[in-house]
C-alpha cells in the first residue's frame, strides 16, 4: 500500500483485481461519454493561485456538513453494486468513512442492506433513495432508514429515465453475475475478488430482494431498472417524501438554476450539484461548469455539495473555491475498495485529505472557511 501515492495508483490496481464487467460498471458513462470526460477536463482546467510566505503552520481541513463536524469537506457518494466490487463492500466503505470522520451514503441499489450496514457500524450513516413505481415499497424503504437511524436521506432526482451505458449491455451485466465461459476466465484470474464476494453476506440487491415484488430473480440489471424507476416523479413527490422522512434531506442531481430554486422551496437542507458521474444525460454540462451559477442563485439559502470528477485534494479545493461547501467521491473510493478492500477506501480518503492540506498550504490558506475564488488564478 505504501506505493499507492494517488488515486490513479489505486485505480490501476483496481483494474487488475476486479472483473471487467464491474470495472466497466464503475468507470463508464452514458452514450458517447462526453459529459463523463468533461467532468475531469473542466476541473483540470481550473488553475490554482500559488501564494508564498504566508504562515500556514496551523492548517486544518475540519469543517461541518449538514451541521455535523467532519474531518474534511468530503463524503462518500452512493454507489450501486458496491458489494460486487468487494465482498461486503458497503460495510467496509462505511467503516472506513466513519473512521476517517466523514459521512458514508448507502445506495438503494446496494448489495448489503440497510440493516446489514446498521448492524455492522457504530455511528449513523446516510441513505440514498431512488423512487420506484411501488410507492408503498418506497414508504417502507424510508421507514427502514428511519429504523436504522440513518442521519440524512439523499434523494436522487436525476434518474427518472436511464441513460444507456453501452458497456453494461455489451458485458451482459447481471446481478448476481452469471458464470458464462468468458466471465469464468475473467473471474478465474481474480481469485481474491472471488473469495471476497463468496465470503460476503449477499450477492444481490439487499434492499430490494424479498421486499419489492418481482425482485426474487433479478438478472438483467439494465432491463429490470428501466421498468422500475418512475417517470412520473415530480416536485410534489418530494413533498410526500418530506412528510415521511423526519430528518435532514439532500437532493442529489441538480445542474440547472431553475431546478435549484425549486429545490430551495422543498425545505431540503442541501443539494448536490451533480450529473450522476456522466452516467445520465450525455452532453449535459460538467458539474463544475454548473456549480458557480447555482451558488450565485441559491448558495445563501441552502448548503451546496459538489459531485463529479473529484480525484484529488486539488479537485476538492477547486470545487470549494467555486462555492461548494463539501464534495462527494464515488469512483475514487471504489478504486480503493476494489484494490484493497476497506483499507483501500481508507487510503483513498487519506490521499485526498493530505493533498487538500498541502494544497491549502501552497495557496496560503489555513481554514476551509477561508477558501473562495481568491485561490483561483485568473
Amino acid at each position: 500500500m505504501k506505493t499507492m501515492t494517488c488515486i490513479e495508483d489505486l485505480r490501476q490496481t483496481y483494474h487488475r483485481k476486479v472483473p471487467r464487467a464491474f470495472v466497466d460498471y464503475c468507470e463508464s458513462g452514458s452514450y458517447a461519454e462526453q459529459t463523463l470526460r468533461a467532468n475531469r477536463a473542466d476541473l483540470e482546467r481550473i488553475t490554482l493561485r500559488q501564494r508564498i510566505l504566508h504562515n500556514v503552520a496551523d492548517r486544518s481541513t475540519k469543517t461541518t456538513i449538514l451541521g455535523e463536524p467532519v474531518a474534511l469537506p468530503l463524503a462518500l457518494a452512493p454507489v450501486g453494486l458496491t458489494g460486487m466490487q468487494h465482498g461486503d463492500g458497503e460495510i467496509l466503505a462505511c467503516r472506513a468513512a466513519q473512521a476517517a470522520g466523514i459521512p458514508y451514503t448507502l445506495s438503494t441499489m446496494s448489495i448489503c442492506s440497510i440493516e446489514d450496514v446498521a448492524a455492522a457500524v457504530d455511528k449513523p450513516f446516510w441513505f440514498q433513495l431512488y423512487v420506484m413505481k411501488d410507492r408503498g415499497f418506497i414508504k417502507e424503504l424510508i421507514e427502514r432508514a428511519i429504523a436504522a437511524k440513518c442521519s440524512a436521506l439523499v434523494l436522487t432526482v436525476d434518474l427518472q429515465v436511464i441513460g444507456q451505458r453501452h458497456a453494461d449491455i455489451k458485458n451482459g451485466m447481471t446481478v448476481p453475475p452469471e458464470w458464462t465461459m468468458s466471465k469464468f476466465f475473467d473471474f478465474a484470474t481474480k481469485p481474491a475478488w472471488v473469495a471476497s464476494v463468496l465470503r460476503g453476506k449477499r450477492r444481490t440487491f439487499g434492499n430490494l430482494v424479498g421486499h419489492l415484488k418481482g425482485t426474487d430473480d433479478i438478472t438483467a440489471l439494465g432491463t429490470w431498472i428501466s421498468t422500475q424507476f418512475d417517470t412520473t416523479l415530480n416536485w410534489k413527490d418530494v413533498e410526500w417524501i418530506r412528510s415521511i422522512w423526519p430528518g435532514k434531506l439532500v437532493l442529489k442531481g441538480i445542474l440547472d438554476v431553475e431546478d435549484a430554486e425549486e429545490a430551495v422551496k422543498t425545505g431540503a437542507q442541501a443539494l448536490v450539484v451533480s450529473n450522476h458521474g456522466g452516467r445520465q444525460l450525455d452532453g449535459a454540462p460538467s458539474s463544475i461548469e454548473a456549480l458557480p451559477e447555482i451558488v450565485d442563485a441559491i448558495g445563501s439559502q441552502m448548503e451546496i455539495m459538489f459531485d463529479g470528477g473529484i480525484r484529488s485534494g486539488q479537485d476538492v479545493m477547486r470545487a470549494l473555491a467555486l462555492g461548494a461547501k463539501s464534495c462527494m467521491i464515488g469512483r475514487a473510493y471504489i478504486h480503493g475498495l476494489g484494490a484493497f478492500g476497506g483499507e483501500g477506501v481508507a487510503k483513498a480518503i487519506d490521499l485526498i485529505a493530505k493533498e487538500l492540506s498541502v494544497t491549502m498550504g501552497l495557496c496560503g490558506v489555513n481554514r476551509i472557511a477561508e477558501i473562495d475564488d481568491h485561490v483561483i488564478a485568473v
